[in-house]
């Protein structure tokens, strides 16, 4: 059994991650097997979550986690770590300790807040030996997999566009904060190898197009007033592919594809990809300051 430590608490991926791997208080169907949450290194809480966070430590607390009070405390705990601070401007500095002992570790969502961080963790990766995951568990919903295992049917994807709620944290732009979770779905359909990016907000919807060398589009929209939900249409040689994503088993999906990669030490996608996620999120940014113009990655 693989012993798994948390870092921060000031998100709710906190306990639905430990429900999962542990097999507390969730349906059996949910479950994911090989890794067991152990100790936990509560951290500052991004603004307006102290409440939340002091609710999720208990609960964890509860169900028999133990909590340490420095990096080096709870690497005698456990085998890898998750960085769970809900602000990506501060995984540099708490995945840091681990990664420069060379520790297995999954950061979440959004990897960073910027590409130099995004690729200082990288560099420092490389330099010590130490694995990386990162991502949304949107990429690995039960609907992208189904249309990756019907391409022999529908042939490879000539566009695509998917669609998430889109909201800011505090300062933190609503692309970086939850716009992730559509990039992240476009990314899993698409991949990696995006040329250039444009970008426009509309109020209600923001929209980024994504232009690959090969000729294929992908759009992701983000729902910032209204019903969000999560979905997409991809267009394909041999036909059109439509879902709506069921975000019933996303973070069960997301887990198994952790379990495996702290197993193995091989992520799921490359590394490389997930930094071109950041790129692609920071190219729209700018974009929209542009009023729309195409910016290379």
């Amino acid at each position: 059994m693989i012993k798994a430590g948390l870092v921060d608490f000031d998100t709710s991926h906190t306990l639905q991650f430990t429900m999962r791997f542990n097999h507390l208080e969730i349906a059996e169907d949910q479950w994911v097997d090989g890794v067991q949450i152990v100790a936990g290194l509560p951290g500052q809480a991004a603004p307006g979550n102290d409440e939340r966070q002091a609710e999720y430590i208990e609960k964890v607390k509860g169900w028999g986690v133990k909590m340490v009070d420095s990096p080096e405390a709870l690497m005698k705990e456990v085998d890898v770590v998750l960085v769970e601070s809900l602000e990506g401007s501060r995984h540099l500095e708490r995945a840091r300790p681990f990664i420069e002992a060379g520790m297995c570790m999954f950061i979440d969502k959004p990897f960073t807040d910027s590409i130099q961080d995004a690729e200082t963790i990288i560099e420092l990766a490389g330099k010590h030996g130490a694995k990386l995951m990162t991502g949304s568990s949107l990429r690995y919903a039960l609907e992208v997999q189904e249309l990756h295992e019907k391409a022999d049917e529908l042939g490879s994807v000539v566009s695509a566009v998917a669609y998430s709620p889109s909201k800011p944290l505090n300062e933190v732009p609503a692309l970086v904060n939850y716009g992730v979770h559509g990039v992240e779905t476009l990314y899993g359909i698409m991949h990696g190898g995006c040329a250039k990016v444009s970008s426009a907000d509309y109020g209600a919807l923001q929209t980024v197009t994504g232009q690959w060398p090969d000729g294929r589009t992908g759009v992701m929209v983000g729902v910032q007033e209204g019903s969000g939900g999560y979905g997409f249409t991809a267009y394909c040689e041999k036909g059109i592919f439509v879902r709506q994503i069921n975000s019933a088993y996303i973070y069960r999906e997301l887990l198994k594809a952790m379990a495996k990669f702290f197993e193995t030490g091989q992520p799921p996608i490359p590394i490389e990809e997930s930094l071109e996620v950041m790129v692609f999120i920071q190219r729209a940014l700018e974009s929209a300051k542009q009023g729309g113009a195409e910016v290379a990655m």
